[in-house]
C-alpha cells in the first residue's frame, strides 16, 4: 500500500494531556497540530473551547478525553462530562472504560457505561473511542485470558456504539519487576486482535509507544485508522526527509512524489 503524507498525517491524534500543559503549551501544541495538518488535537476538557478557537479556520478536529486516565468516574458523570464537551465544540470523545467492573464480569454495567457516552456524542454529531487499557489486562481477568477479554471488550464495546476502538491511554503505568514503573501501549499483536474482532463499521486506534514514522506505518499496515502521538513533529518531518532523499521505510519501500 501507498501512503501519502496526509494518508499518514490525517491518522494522528495530537496528544496534549500531560498533566502538566500550561495554557501556553496547550496553544503551542494546537499550532503544531495545525502546522502538520494532523487529523485531531486531543485535549483536556477544560480546554476544548479554547482550542475550538485556536484550530478555527483548519480541518484539524477538536477532541476531548472522558473518564480520563483510569474510566472510574460514574455513568452520569461520563455522560454530563460528553456533554459539555460536545457543547464546548469537541467532534470526537476519547472515553476510558470502567475496567474494575469488567474485571469484576459486570459487563452489563460496563456496556451501559459506554453506550451513556456514545448515545450522548452521537447526539451532538460527535464520535466516540473507547479505550481499553491493554498494559493493565496482559494477565486477563474475569476467568478469561488476556486476548478473550479483549475480544470481549471489543464486541461489548461495537454493541454499545463505539466509533472506535482503542489500546491505551498512553498514561497506563504499570509497576515492573525492579520497582519502576513503564507501559508499552499499542503493540503488534493487540492491534491485529482488536482489528479482526470488530466490524467493518469500527475503526482501532492505537495509543502509546508509537514514537517514530516507521511505528505509525506499522499501525497503518495493521488497520489502524488512528494514532496518538506525542511525536508529531519527528513522525512528519522524518517523512519529508525521507521523500527528500528518496530513503526507505524499514521494508524497503521508497517515499516518492506521491507517497509510498
Amino acid at each position: 500500500m501507498k501512503y501519502t503524507y496526509s494518508d499518514l498525517a490525517k491518522m494522528i491524534d495530537h496528544s496534549l494531556l500531560h498533566p502538566t500543559m500550561t495554557d501556553k503549551d496547550l496553544q503551542e501544541g494546537c499550532a503544531l497540530a495545525a502546522k502538520y495538518n494532523v487529523a485531531s488535537v486531543c485535549i483536556k476538557p477544560y480546554a476544548v473551547k479554547q482550542a475550538v478557537e485556536w484550530l478555527r479556520g483548519t480541518d484539524v478536529k477538536v477532541g476531548a478525553v472522558i473518564g480520563f486516565p483510569h474510566g472510574n468516574s460514574t455513568t452520569e458523570s461520563k455522560r454530563y462530562e460528553t456533554e459539555l464537551a460536545c457543547k464546548d465544540g469537541a467532534v470526537e470523545i476519547d472515553m476510558v472504560v470502567n475496567l474494575g467492573k469488567a474485571l469484576s464480569s459486570d459487563w452489563d454495567y460496563v456496556e451501559a457505561d459506554v453506550n451513556a457516552v456514545c448515545d450522548e456524542a452521537h447526539k451532538h454529531g460527535a464520535k466516540v473511542k473507547v479505550i481499553f487499557e491493554n498494559d493493565y489486562l496482559t494477565n486477563g481477568g474475569a476467568g478469561l485470558s488476556s486476548d478473550d477479554f479483549k475480544i470481549k471488550l471489543c464486541q461489548l464495546c461495537e454493541r454499545a456504539g463505539a466509533d472506535w476502538v482503542k489500546t491505551s491511554t498512553g498514561y497506563g503505568f504499570v509497576k515492573q519487576p525492579d520497582g519502576s514503573y513503564n507501559y508499552k501501549g499499542a503493540t503488534e499483536s493487540d492491534l491485529a486482535l482488536m482489528r479482526a474482532n470488530v466490524s467493518a463499521k469500527v475503526q482501532v486506534k492505537a495509543a502509546g509507544g508509537v514514537r517514530d514514522l516507521d511505528g505509525l506505518i506499522k499501525v497503518r499496515d495493521l488497520g489502524g485508522s488512528r494514532c496518538g502521538a506525542t511525536a508529531t513533529a519527528t513522525m512528519m518531518d522524518d517523512y519529508r526527509k525521507r521523500e527528500t532523499a528518496g530513503i526507505p521505510d524499514a521494508e524497503g519501500r521508497k517515499i516518492g512524489a506521491g507517497g509510498y
